[in-house]
C-alpha cells in the first residue's frame, strides 16, 4: 500500500485525537493547582524527542453496564520507554484526566507490559500514580487487573530499581503498588494517599479524621514512614527521580554509577577533629560528619523526616557511590527504636539488592529502653537491622565514632556482623554498657564509700572507659581494623571503599532467609 496523504493524515488525526483529549480549560484548570498533566509529567521526565509510547491506541473493551460507553483515549494510563540523563527507563503516567485515571483491565495491561519490558531489556520503572481507583463498572477484572500489577511489582523487586510518584489520590488497593515498590516520591500538595478515606473510617468506627492527619505526604512522611521523600510539586518530584537514578544501577546484573576519581585525594582533614565534643555525654550532629565526608558535601538523605535517630543517604566518597546509615545522637540521643531499625534494615536492603557498598557511622548507646517498645516488638524489629547486615554481601565499612554499646553496637555492623573493614576515632567507647550504667555495678563499693560523690562517680566512669571500652582492646583483639584520627576519615575510607569494589561473597545456596518481618 503507498503512503498516501490521505494514510498521513489519518495517522495524524488518531494521534491527536488521544494528544488533545483534554480540554484546554480543564488542563488550565490543573495548571492553575500547580499541577502537570500525565503527559506533561512524563515530557518533563525524558530528554527531549526520546519517549517511544506504548499502548496508544489501546482502549478498553466496552461493555453494557447500563451506563453511557465513554470514549477513554489510551484507557487512562500513558506508559513508555525514554530516556533520563541518556540513560534508558520505562514508565507509566495515569491520566486523571481520562476516567478519573481509574484502573480497568486495558490500563492494567498497559502498565504490566512496560514492567515486563523494564524487565527484559533491564531498566528502571518509574510510576506516575494520579487515579481514583479501580473502575467500578468493570468489577472483577479491575481487581484482576490489579493483582497482576502487584505481582509484577514483586516480580521486578530487586532486578530493576522501581520508584513511584504519588501525583494525585492514590486509595484503597492502588496504594499497594508504590508501597510494594523501592522508593515512593509524594507530592506535598494535591496528593492522597490511604487505604480507608475518613468518611469509610467514620462509617465504620466512628472515629473522625481528616485526610492531612491519615492520607497526606506530611502524615506518611513524618508518622506512617510510609514515603521516602516528599516534593513540592510534580517538577520537583521529578528531579528527585533524576538525583535517584543517578546513584543507581539499571539492575542488579552492573555496578552502580561509580565516578572513581583518577587520582584519590588522601589530605587530612583537621576540621573533622574539631566536631568531637570534648565531653562524652554532649550529642553531636553526625550530619556535620557526613557532609566532611561525601563528595561535596552532598549526600540525598532517605525519610529525613520519620526515625530520625537513624541517618540513611546515598552520596559518593571519591566518586564511589555508598548507602549511609548512621547514629543521630541530636534524635533520642541515638538510640535504636521500632522505627529507626525498620528504616535501617529497610535501606540496607536496598543498597546491597543493588551492588551499592554501605557505610556504618556508629555513635550509638543501646536500644531504646521503654514499656512500649517492649510491646512494640522491639525484639522482632531490631533482628531485622541483624539480619540485614548479615545477608548482605556489598563490601560494608564500619567507622565507630563514640559509642557502641551492647547489641546495638552489633546491629550498626561490627566485624562479627560481616563488616569487611572497621575504623574506630580514639574517642570511641565499646563495650556491652555505657560507663554511667557500668560503674553502678562495677564500683558500688566505691561509690557508697564516696558517698556518692559526683565527682568520685565521674573518675570511675573515665576509669571505666580506658580500661574496659578503649578502642584500643578491640584493635588488640583484632576486632577492628584500625585506629584513625578523625581528620583521616575521609581518606581512609576512600581506600577502603576502592579496595572493596572488587569483592565477591559467597553464600550457602537457598532459596532466600526468612527475615523476621
Amino acid at each position: 500500500m503507498t503512503v498516501t496523504p490521505a494514510l498521513l493524515e489519518s495517522l495524524e488525526a488518531r494521534r491527536h485525537k488521544i494528544l488533545d483529549a483534554a480540554p484546554a480549560a480543564k488542563v488550565a484548570e490543573r495548571h492553575a493547582k500547580g499541577s502537570l498533566t500525565a503527559r506533561e509529567r512524563l515530557e518533563a521526565l525524558f530528554g527531549a524527542g526520546t519517549f517511544i509510547e506504548m499502548g496508544m491506541h489501546a482502549r478498553h473493551a466496552c461493555r453494557d453496564f447500563g451506563m453511557e460507553a465513554k470514549e477513554l483515549p489510551g484507557d487512562g494510563v500513558i506508559t513508555g520507554i525514554g530516556c533520563v540523563d541518556g540513560r534508558p527507563v520505562a514508565a507509566f503516567s495515569q491520566d486523571f484526566m481520562v476516567g478519573g485515571g481509574a484502573l480497568g483491565q486495558m490500563h492494567a495491561e498497559k502498565i504490566v507490559d512496560v514492567m515486563k519490558h523494564a524487565l527484559k531489556v533491564g531498566i528502571p520503572v518509574i510510576a506516575i500514580n494520579d487515579s481514583g481507583g479501580a473502575r467500578i463498572q468493570e468489577g472483577v477484572e479491575s481487581l484482576s487487573g490489579y493483582g497482576q500489577v502487584f505481582f509484577h511489582n514483586v516480580l521486578l523487586s530487586g532486578v530493576v530499581p522501581q520508584i513511584s510518584i504519588i501525583a494525585g489520590p492514590c486509595a484503597g488497593g492502588a496504594a499497594y503498588s508504590p508501597a510494594l515498590m523501592d522508593i515512593i516520591i509524594m507530592t506535598r500538595k494535591n496528593s492522597s494517599m490511604f487505604i480507608c478515606g475518613p468518611d469509610v473510617i467514620k462509617a465504620a468506627t466512628g472515629q473522625v479524621t481528616t485526610m492531612a492527619e491519615i492520607g497526606s505526604a506530611e502524615a506518611h512522611a513524618r508518622t506512617s514512614g510510609n514515603i521516602h521523600f516528599v516534593a513540592e510539586d510534580d517538577q520537583d518530584a521529578l528531579r528527585i527521580v533524576r538525583e535517584l537514578l543517578s546513584y543507581l544501577p539499571a539492575n542488579n546484573m552492573v555496578d552502580p554509577p561509580h565516578r572513581p576519581t583518577e587520582h584519590l585525594e588522601l589530605t587530612r582533614d583537621p576540621e573533622m577533629n574539631a566536631l568531637v565534643p570534648a565531653d562524652p555525654r554532649e550529642p553531636s550532629d553526625v550530619k556535620l560528619v557526613m557532609r566532611r565526608l561525601v563528595d561535596d558535601g552532598r549526600f540525598l538523605e532517605f525519610q529525613a523526616d520519620w526515625a530520625g535517630n537513624v541517618v540513611c543517604a546515598l552520596a559518593r566518597i571519591e566518586g564511589v557511590v555508598v548507602g549511609v546509615v548512621a547514629n543521630q545522637p541530636m534524635v533520642k540521643a541515638g538510640t535504636l527504636d521500632i522505627d529507626a531499625a525498620d528504616k535501617a534494615a529497610r535501606f540496607i536492603r536496598f543498597c546491597n539488592v543493588f551492588s551499592i557498598p554501605l557505610l556504618s557511622m556508629m555513635d550509638v548507646p543501646g536500644f531504646l529502653p521503654g514499656v512500649a517498645q517492649e510491646k512494640g516488638g522491639i525484639i522482632r524489629h531490631g533482628a531485622k537491622m541483624l539480619f540485614a547486615w548479615a545477608a548482605s554481601t556489598v563490601p560494608k565499612v564500619t567507622l565507630i565514632m563514640r559509642k557502641a554499646y551492647g547489641g546495638a553496637y552489633l546491629a550498626m555492623c561490627s566485624k562479627d556482623m560481616g563488616a569487611d573493614m572497621v575504623f574506630a576515632w580514639p574517642t570511641a567507647e565499646i563495650a556491652v554498657m555505657g560507663a554511667e550504667g557500668a560503674v553502678q555495678v562495677l564500683y558500688k563499693d566505691q561509690l557508697r564509700e564516696a558517698g556518692d560523690s559526683k565527682e568520685k562517680k565521674r573518675v570511675l566512669e573515665q576509669e571505666y572507659r580506658e580500661r574496659f571500652a578503649s578502642p584500643w582492646q578491640a584493635a588488640e583483639r583484632n576486632m577492628i581494623t584500625e585506629v584513625i584520627e578523625p581528620a583521616q576519615t575521609r581518606s581512609t575510607l576512600a581506600l577502603a571503599l576502592r579496595n572493596l569494589l572488587t569483592k565477591r561473597d559467597t553464600r550457602p545456596p537457598k532459596k532466600h532467609g526468612n527475615i523476621t518481618l
